[in-house]
């Protein structure tokens, strides 16, 4: 390798989440080592983020594991938005996408199917110390900064010292060069360095039904990603490997129990599916979640990097916020490899990633995210809405631009291909 990694002693990765474990075996992957340290005693497997776009497929494929995540999970080929009496208003074919990415479709599967591919490979490089059940409980830099402070770059500090502490309740202190915080919405380490994380909430908040019944089959010509929109009710419908999620937006300070009880929820699901009147639907679950908006004024407090939930948060809408942090997690871990392998003299490229990253989330990632439901309340606004996604449907040019950028194939981090993957990995074993 260019440079000695192994003298800067391994890298923290704090999060065993689908960025943390991203960023991990990235910088794994490229000779450098890393200690992942997860608070919980095993991966997670409730149900959360449940979209991969073509961006992240490409990455994801970079990393060996796209095509195993595939084979679990539904791929979509259309994106469709369809009024309540079975009329479609506009429809977009994936395939537009081909020649831009190598995943012309959208894969519906949950988080929790991707988290034990990516660990799997990380724990094969063998330069992973992964620690289930062990809790960041202080940090602080060493040879100069303030943690608290958070020293907005220019690597304050020689290194950080983290304090852990197992379910034994043995506490540990550690040495590392840098930590790159993937701790999630309720990060500690952010907490710790006297960031702010107070996020602002949307005026509505979520309501996810979830079916074992195969709406497509009573519904006809119904797309696995469908966004109804009709002036007596909107909402989207994704169609999973082995459920579908309906998912209604609900104002804040409508009443969570009335909402969720029983009746209440087969008559919602019955206005949303007049295909399936008569029929039945068998609904398996259905909870509501919050949704808020986030951003991080920086990146990084010294020697601390961070990525994902724990720099950011957005509407669930078009699914973004996951896909963006899986993309902050390869051009972090990307950047700091090149720091620690010594091909970046300084860490100019190292903050430019982190710039890049956030720049991301607010111009493009926010702004898709709230552009998805902006308007919906309004009937007079949606006569407009739909006459210009007809429009966009219609133009093959327009069309495309859509889907790149719903796609964030315009922002995402260009995956590496042929000689310059095959150099990056061979210099870590040099």
């Amino acid at each position: 390798m260019s440079g000695d990694t192994a003298s800067h002693g391994p890298v923290a990765v704090v999060g065993a989440g689908p960025v943390g474990l991203t960023a991990a075996l990235v910088l794994a992957r490229t000779g450098v080592r890393v200690t992942l340290l997860e608070s919980r005693e095993a991966l997670a497997t409730e149900s959360r983020a449940s979209t991969f776009h073509p961006s992240t497929l490409d990455l994801l494929d970079e990393l060996g594991v796209a095509a195993a995540l595939r084979r679990q999970g539904r791929t979509v080929d259309r994106v469709q938005w369809r009024d309540l009496d079975g009329g479609v208003h506009a429809e977009l074919d994936y395939s537009l996408l081909a020649g831009h990415t190598g995943h012309p479709y959208r894969l519906h599967v949950e988080q929790a199917r991707l988290t034990p591919l990516l660990l799997a490979e990380l724990t094969a490089t063998g330069l992973a110390d992964i620690r289930f059940g062990t809790t960041v409980t202080g940090a602080e830099h060493l040879g100069g900064g303030d943690f608290g402070g958070g020293g907005a770059g220019g690597g304050t500090g020689d290194g950080v010292l983290l304090r852990t502490k197992d379910a034994a309740g043995r506490v540990t202190v550690t040495r590392h060069p840098y930590v790159l915080a993937a701790d999630g919405s309720r990060s500690l380490l952010r907490e710790l360095a006297g960031l702010p994380g107070t996020a602002e909430e949307y005026p509505d908040y979520a309501l996810r039904v979830v079916t074992g019944t195969p709406l497509d089959e009573l519904v006809p010509g119904l797309a696995p990603l469908s966004y109804v929109r009709d002036a007596r009710a909107s909402f989207s419908a994704l169609g999973m490997p082995d459920h579908w999620r309906l998912i209604f937006r609900i104002p804040r300070g409508t009443d969570r129990d009335a909402i969720l009880a029983p009746e209440a929820v087969r008559a919602r699901v019955e206005q949303a599916l007049p295909g399936a009147a008569g029929k039945a639907v068998r609904i398996a679950d259905a909870h509501t979640y919050r949704l808020a908006r986030f951003l991080l004024p920086r990146y990084r407090a010294g020697r601390v990097l961070f990525a994902g939930d724990a720099a950011h948060l957005t509407s669930t809408a078009g699914g973004l916020n996951m896909n963006c942090g899986i993309h902050d997690a390869v051009e972090t871990g990307r950047a700091l490899a090149a720091v620690l392998r010594g091909d970046a003299p300084g860490e100019a490229a190292l903050d430019a990633a982190l710039e890049r990253r956030r720049s991301v989330v607010e111009t493009a990632v926010i702004p898709r995210s709230e552009a998805r439901t902006a308007g919906l309340d309004s009937t007079a606004e949606l006569p407009a809405r739909l006459a210009s996604l007809a429009r966009t449907a219609a133009d093959p040019r327009a069309a495309v631009d859509y889907l790149l950028k719903a796609s964030l194939l315009d922002v995402a981090p260009r995956p590496l291909k042929g000689d310059a993957h095959a150099d990056l990995v061979s210099q870590a074993h040099r």
